[in-house]
C-alpha cells in the first residue's frame, strides 16, 4: 500500500485540502444562515443551488477538458471558487447564496473531474482499487477535519470563509505540481434514466432516493442544529459524526455486500438508516442519542451509494457500464436537487425536527423498494456478482466509472483464481 500511495501522495494531499474548505463552508452555511435569520426553505434553495450547479459541472466540464486542456479547466475554476467563497460573508442575501452557491457547486464538480482524472491516470489496473480507497479515505478525512477548523473561528464573521478560501487555493499546488502527464477525459454519454430504470429499477431508484438523503444530510444538517439550538461546537461534532459513521461502517457492508445477495443488504442497511432517523425525531435534543443517529444515519449513506452502484454493474453489461456510471450520477444530481427543498418546507411548515422524518421516510422507501424487487428479479449467484468498492456520492462520472471497470476485472480475476 505504500508503494501505491507514493505516486499519488501529492495528489491525496490536495484533495484533504480541497475537501477542508468544502467541508467548512458547507456547515457555515448553516451557521451564518441561522445567524442572519434566513428561515429553513431559503436555506433549503440555498443548498439545492449547490447541487444544481455540481450536477452541471459533471456535465459540461469534460467538454471544456478537451476544448483547452486540465490545467486550464482546473485553474480557472478553482479561482472562481475561491472568490465565491470569500463573496459568501459579504453578500448575506439568500439570492445572492444561491446564485454564489450555483458556482461553487459548478466549480467543485469540475475540480473532481479533473483532479480524478489525474488519479485514475496515475493508477494501473493491480493498484486502481486500492487508490481509489486511498482517495475515498482522504475525502472522509478532510470533511470530518474541517469541522474541527469551524472551532477556530466565528461564523459571524468572514475569517471562517476566509480560511476555507484559502484551503482551496492552496490545495492546487500540490496536484498541478504532481500531475505530469495530462490524461484524455473521455466521459461516456449518460444512459437516459428510462433505460437506466429498465436495467436496473432498485439501481435508479434507490440511486434518486439516496441522492435526496445525502445532500439533506450534508446540506441541512447544520440548518437542523443551528435550528434546535445547539452551539457552533455541537453542530460541527453532529456533521462529523454524520461522515465518521461511513469511516467505520463501509468495510463491514463493503465485506458482506460480496457475500450475499445485494438487495438484502441494502434493505438492512436503509432500514438501520430510517431507525437511525427515528431515534433522532423521538429523543428529541438529547445530546447523546443526537449523536448516534447522525452516526448511523450518515454511516451507511455512502456504503448504500456504493452498494447500488455494485448492484447495477451487476445487472448490466460490461458494455453498458460506462453511460450507466453518467445516468447514475446525473439521477443521483436530480435527487439531491430535490432533497434539500422538500426537507425545508416540511422544517418550516412542521418544526426542526422533520428534518429526521423526512431523512426516516426516505431511508424507509428505498429499503421498502428493496424488499419489493427481490420478489420481481431472481437473486444474482454471488460468484457472478461484480466486486464491491467504496465510492462517495460526491464522486464525478470518472471516478464512478473507473471503479465500475475495476470492479468488472477484480471479479473477474477471482473467478478465474476460484476455478484454478
Amino acid at each position: 500500500m505504500i508503494n501505491v500511495l507514493s505516486g499519488v501522495w501529492a495528489l491525496l494531499l490536495g484533495i484533504v485540502l480541497i475537501m477542508l474548505g468544502n467541508g467548512m463552508h458547507f456547515t457555515l452555511i448553516g451557521l451564518r444562515g441561522g445567524i442572519e435569520g434566513f428561515s429553513s426553505t431559503e436555506l433549503a434553495v440555498v443548498t439545492s443551488g449547490y447541487f444544481l450547479g455540481f450536477l452541471s459541472g459533471a456535465r459540461l466540464t469534460p467538454l471544456l477538458i478537451q476544448r483547452v486542456g486540465h490545467v486550464r479547466v482546473f485553474a480557472a475554476l478553482g479561482s472562481f471558487m475561491s472568490a465565491g467563497l470569500i463573496a459568501l460573508p459579504l453578500l448575506t442575501e439568500p439570492w445572492a447564496w444561491t446564485v454564489l452557491r450555483v458556482l461553487i457547486g459548478f466549480c467543485m464538480s469540475g475540480i473532481y473531474v479533473a483532479a480524478e482524472s489525474w488519479l485514475n491516470a496515475a493508477a494501473t489496473n493491480e493498484t486502481r482499487g486500492k487508490v481509489l480507497s486511498a482517495y475515498m479515505i482522504a475525502q472522509t478525512l478532510g470533511i470530518i477535519g474541517a469541522q474541527g477548523l469551524l472551532t477556530l473561528g466565528d461564523a459571524a464573521t468572514s475569517v471562517l470563509f476566509i480560511g476555507a478560501s484559502i484551503l482551496v487555493s492552496i490545495s492546487f499546488a500540490p496536484i498541478l505540481l504532481s500531475a505530469v502527464t495530462v490524461p484524455a477525459v473521455q466521459v461516456a454519454r449518460p444512459m437516459p434514466m428510462r433505460d437506466l430504470f429498465k436495467g436496473s429499477p432498485l439501481g435508479a431508484v434507490g440511486i434518486f432516493l439516496l441522492g435526496s438523503v445525502y445532500a439533506t444530510q450534508s446540506g441541512m444538517g447544520a440548518v437542523f442544529g443551528s435550528q434546535i439550538g445547539l452551539s457552533a461546537t455541537q453542530i460541527a461534532v453532529f456533521i462529523a459524526m454524520l461522515f465518521a459513521g461511513a469511516l467505520v461502517l463501509q468495510y463491514p457492508i463493503g465485506w458482506l455486500s460480496d457475500r450475499m445477495d445485494r438487495r438484502k443488504l441494502i434493505f438492512g442497511s436503509a432500514a438501520l438508516g430510517a431507525a437511525s432517523c427515528m431515534v433522532g425525531w423521538v429523543t428529541g435534543a438529547g445530546l447523546w442519542p443526537l449523536m448516534a443517529a447522525a452516526f448511523l444515519a450518515g454511516g451507511v449513506t455512502t456504503p448504500l451509494y456504493a452498494l447500488l452502484l455494485a448492484y447495477t454493474n451487476d445487472a448490466l453489461s460490461a458494455d453498458d457500464m460506462p453511460a450507466a456510471s453518467g445516468g447514475l450520477v446525473f439521477t443521483f444530481g436530480v435527487g439531491a436537487i430535490a432533497g434539500p427543498l422538500v426537507t425545508g418546507w416540511a422544517m418550516q411548515r412542521l418544526d426542526p425536527y422533520a428534518f429526521w422524518l423526512v431523512l426516516g421516510v426516505t431511508f424507509g422507501a428505498i429499503a421498502l423498494y428493496a424488499l419489493y424487487r427481490m420478489t420481481q428479479r431472481a437473486t444474482v449467484p454471488v460468484s457472478e456478482t461484480e466486486s464491491y468498492l467504496n465510492v462517495l456520492p460526491t464522486s464525478s462520472p470518472v471516478v464512478v466509472e473507473a471503479a465500475g471497470e475495476w470492479a468488472a476485472e477484480n471479479a473477474e480475476v477471482e473467478s478465474v483464481s476460484g476455478m484454478d
